[in-house]
């Protein structure tokens, strides 16, 4: 016999093998596309972008929240063949109200990017703890030996054979 009891929020049912060995009677509830307690994901069925998505990591609230929304937007509904080219400015506003909060936005990658950003259009010198080489008046130290033999020298490795 199945019973249950009631432990303060939490409701324990009991049951017996014979209630398992017996099919289900109860009953489910079709899900509520508008329900607003129901994971959606991203985009939601009508196509609309589901802004209390965890997915998109806080970035619609706080002080860049409605640049965020807006070149989001954009891009999302952007109708160009390059998809988002028509956003470019709300991409700028949203990057220029992000650099006055680097405490809640950090941009770690700005130097990585800035050296590669020099780096292929080759307009700036190298900076300190770049991938450049030195440079040395020195001739450089590994050689071949093949490069350094004369046609009548032998390698200390060979020896002379008699002809």
């Amino acid at each position: 016999m199945s019973y249950c009891k009631q432990e303060g929020k939490d409701r324990i049912i009991f049951v017996t093998k014979e209630d398992h060995e017996a099919p289900s009677n109860a009953e489910l509830i079709a899900d509520d596309p508008d329900d607003p307690y129901e994971e959606q994901g991203l985009i939601l069925a009508n196509g609309d972008i589901n802004w209390n998505c965890p997915c998109l990591g806080g970035m619609a609230s706080g002080p860049c929240g409605s640049q965020f929304k807006e070149a989001f937007s954009c891009f999302h509904y952007s109708k160009e063949e390059l998809k988002g080219s028509d956003c470019i400015d709300n991409f700028r506003g949203m990057q220029e109200c992000m650099q006055k909060y680097p405490e809640l936005y950090p941009q770690d990658e700005d130097k990585e990017s800035s050296s590669e950003a020099e780096s292929i259009s080759g307009s700036a010198a190298p900076t300190e703890g770049s991938a450049s080489p030195p440079e040395t008046d020195s001739p450089p130290a590994a050689t071949t030996p093949a490069a350094d033999a004369s046609p009548d020298s032998a390698s200390p490795t060979e020896t002379p054979s008699a002809s």
